[in-house]
């Protein structure tokens, strides 16, 4: 009986003893998570022997860091929208500038055609602002969670060639004449038509503006790319250049917001394509990833 009763007096205290160990456990976390700086790398660390202690650190550990990444995260899209902001401001500030400096020179002109001219500068001024906000307006759209799309079978070559006959002037100016090369000219794909052909106006504008040599379409499978050469192919990078507000240093000294592309890439996302580009030597080549969304229609003959 005293063996007994030596042997629950010994388990009462080895029990009294892990309670006490346990409870010093708990409050030495307490006191860490308490004190622990929001900023701070500190991660918890177990002295007490048991799994289940271990556990408990792991998953705090892990909550410690998800909130870490949640900072940083933060503070880099915070970083991102002041260079943002940055630049909108300098592009909406350069053609009000511009546009206020001809008014001024109108208002001094004797001349009543040298006044014209200078008005009409000033307009032009006006009109790459007003088309910098209108980017701006189709940018939000095109990141509104909430954007409606209608999505049916549209043909794609009739779509680019829609485009590329609006855009008619433009390819005469510079004396180019865009080559068209699709290995289904009955090709369709499952996109709002309206979204597809903004796409395409902006790859093609975009070749328009940068490029230094004719613009080739060609379409393969499921995917559509647009190539020409570019006069500095060092100025650009292919991995950035759907980033919003991202433009070629060769393109710095331009007026534009360098959201076209961001504006393309978000639409064809929403529609479950997807825009990529690369160098190859001299050409640019953006490449619209049909995918999924591609339906192989039965071939009919469409000439551009």
């Amino acid at each position: 009986m005293a063996y007994v009763l030596v042997g629950l007096a010994c388990l009462a205290v080895g029990a009294g003893a892990t309670a006490l160990l346990f409870r010093r456990e708990l409050r030495r976390m307490a006191r860490f998570l308490r004190g622990r700086d929001a900023r701070s790398n500190a991660r918890m660390t177990v002295e007490a022997p048991g799994r289940a202690f271990a556990e408990l650190a792991e998953a705090v550990n892990a909550q410690l860091d998800a909130a870490q990444r949640e900072r940083l995260e933060g503070q880099r899209r915070q970083q991102e929208f002041q260079r943002d902001l940055s630049s909108l401001s300098h592009d909406i500030r350069t053609p009000l500038m511009g546009a206020k400096g001809y008014l001024r020179l109108a208002q001094d002109e004797g001349d009543d055609a040298g006044r014209a001219r200078r008005l009409a500068a000033a307009e032009a001024r006006l009109d790459d602002m007003g088309a910098l906000l209108d980017q701006l307006f189709a940018y939000a759209q095109a990141n509104d969670p909430d954007l409606a799309l209608d999505l049916r079978p549209v043909a794609v070559l009739p779509a680019l060639a829609d485009v590329l006959v609006g855009q008619f002037p433009a390819f005469e100016r510079r004396g180019w004449e865009p080559r068209v090369d699709f290995e289904d000219e009955g090709l369709s794909v499952d996109a709002d038509a309206e979204a597809l052909a903004r796409i395409f106006e902006n790859l093609v504008g975009n070749a328009l503006r940068h490029g230094s040599g004719p613009l080739a379409v060609e379409q393969r499978g499921a995917c559509v790319a647009f190539a020409n050469e570019v006069p500095d192919p060092a100025a650009f990078d292919p991995e950035r250049l759907f980033e919003r507000f991202y433009r070629a240093d060769a393109a710095r000294s331009e007026v534009g917001s360098g959201l076209g592309l961001a504006v393309s890439a978000s639409l064809a996302a929403a529609m479950g394509m997807r825009l990529s580009a690369r160098l190859d030597g001299n050409v640019l080549v953006v490449e619209l990833a049909l995918a999924d969304a591609a339906i192989a229609a039965p071939s009919n003959s469409f000439a551009v």
